[in-house]
């Protein structure tokens, strides 16, 4: 009897996922445990793998077929001695044809320039482009537009040659931009803008101007929801010290000199993650979050690790972070920051933790204010480290100062007990010896 292969559920919060790729043609040989496809969620692109043994008779779902929700049949596998009239007599359901929906590849590709209105001819904005995920990176960052580009892909997929053949070619003349009408009367405001609010495409439209969509992938989607419902729901408050920098940076210096021949390079941001979760050690009551009935105190230390990726913002935990070496810390956080710039994170290496660490200082952010990552009940959000003068011993000195700035839910932690974290916190990071211990 052919067996039907489902959408899997690669998370336990997956409703629906793309197909991105088959990695099996139909009449292909398929063992247990062989590749047969790509799936893409909204922050990972993950292979599937067969759980039984047979031929691959019927793909049912297309490459780059979006929306496609857990437990629809994709394909259909024949077993020892099937042939493909075993197809009919099982009624094999009919392959859906590709479609738009709200699920999208991470990372957002650029559309072609839209005016208010679209001149004659133009491509209806939001089109549908079937690129796999490295062509579309490749794309974007030699600003190509991918919807100019002809695939030699399945079905039109645009792949990696086709972009290197169209770099190749050099870069397409620019049109000359329209020669702008006559001024038109003020248009009033659309309907919608009055009722709920500035809708930005909407008010853009009705005043002439000229912009691009940038489409939003189902990263960038997560983000916008995840966080507005943080800051819709959750009652945040904010405490911030000043920690001197001298000695962990000294300490960091001569690790990193001890070091060298073994290849281990710390980064400050290695030093300030232990310090969080050896903080959270100290003061358990900050590791925790809100739940209805109940508080929940976590017993492990799980840092969540804020990494910019091209498709936004994703956390990769730093598991038990408060019982590895630095060395160990280091070398997960470079693995981990590279996959997922790569979108090539398993879920658990990003769903869950306990506490969240967002870190901009290398971008010479002085200072900010963090949103809290639902459920959990903090984040901490580092500056840059500079030098500024400081009093010590009732004398003017210069040391190195970096601003943390904690992000509390205040069902979970009190400012007490947020105020308690910061110290542990800052101890930590002015005598760093104790993240030796």
């Amino acid at each position: 009897m052919p067996i039907q292969i489902l959408m899997p559920a690669l998370s336990p919060t997956m409703t629906e996922g793309t197909l991105a790729t088959w990695q099996k043609k139909e009449g292909e040989v398929v063992a247990i445990g062989d590749v047969i496809a790509e799936i893409e969620t909204d922050k990972a692109t993950m292979e599937v793998e067969a759980v039984e043994e047979g031929t691959l008779g019927k793909i049912l779902v297309a490459e780059g077929t979006e929306g496609v929700a857990v437990n629809t049949p994709i394909a259909v596998l024949l077993e020892e001695g099937e042939d493909a009239a075993a197809l009919d007599q099982a009624g094999t359901p009919a392959a859906p044809a590709p479609q738009e929906t709200a699920s999208a590849p991470a990372a957002p590709v650029p559309a072609a320039p839209v005016t208010a209105p679209a001149s004659a001819g133009a491509p209806a904005a939001g089109a549908r482009v079937f690129a796999s995920p490295l062509a579309r990176r490749m794309a974007r960052q030699a600003g190509l537009d991918l919807a100019a580009i002809a695939g030699s892909g399945p079905n039109g997929r645009i792949v990696k040659a086709d972009i290197e053949a169209a770099l190749a070619k050099g870069p397409a003349p620019v049109a000359p931009a329209p020669t702008p009408a006559a001024p038109a009367p003020t248009p009033s405001l659309p309907a919608a803008a009055a009722t709920s609010g500035p809708d930005a495409k909407a008010l853009a439209d009705a005043y002439g101007i000229p912009y691009t969509l940038q489409k939003n992938g189902g990263m960038r989607k997560t983000i916008a929801r995840r966080l507005g419902e943080s800051k819709q729901t959750v009652p945040h408050f904010y405490l911030t010290v000043e920690c001197e920098l001298d000695a962990l940076l000294t300490l960091r210096k001569d690790l990193n000199t001890r070091a060298e021949a073994s290849g281990v390079k710390l980064s400050v941001n290695d030093l300030v993650i232990k310090a969080a979760a050896a903080a959270l050690r100290k003061v358990p009551g900050a590791n925790a979050s809100w739940a209805e009935d109940a508080i929940l105190l976590y017993d492990r230390v799980d840092i969540s690790v804020a990494v910019a990726t091209d498709g936004g913002l994703i956390t990769p935990i730093i598991k038990d972070a408060d019982r590895k070496g630095l060395a160990a810390i280091s070398a997960e956080m470079k693995d981990l920051a590279a996959r997922a710039r790569d979108n090539k994170l398993k879920p658990e290496e990003f769903q869950g933790g306990t506490f969240s660490l967002s870190n901009l200082g290398m971008f010479g952010i002085k200072e900010f204010s963090a949103i809290i990552n639902p459920p959990q009940g903090c984040i901490l959000a580092i500056g840059a480290g500079a030098q500024r003068p400081v009093v010590k011993d009732g004398a003017l000195a210069i040391a190195t100062v970096m601003s943390a700035t904690l992000s509390v839910d205040h069902r979970v932690v009190d400012g007490a007990l947020g105020a308690q974290y910061l110290q542990a916190f800052k101890a930590l990071i002015e005598d760093p010896i104790g993240l030796m211990l």
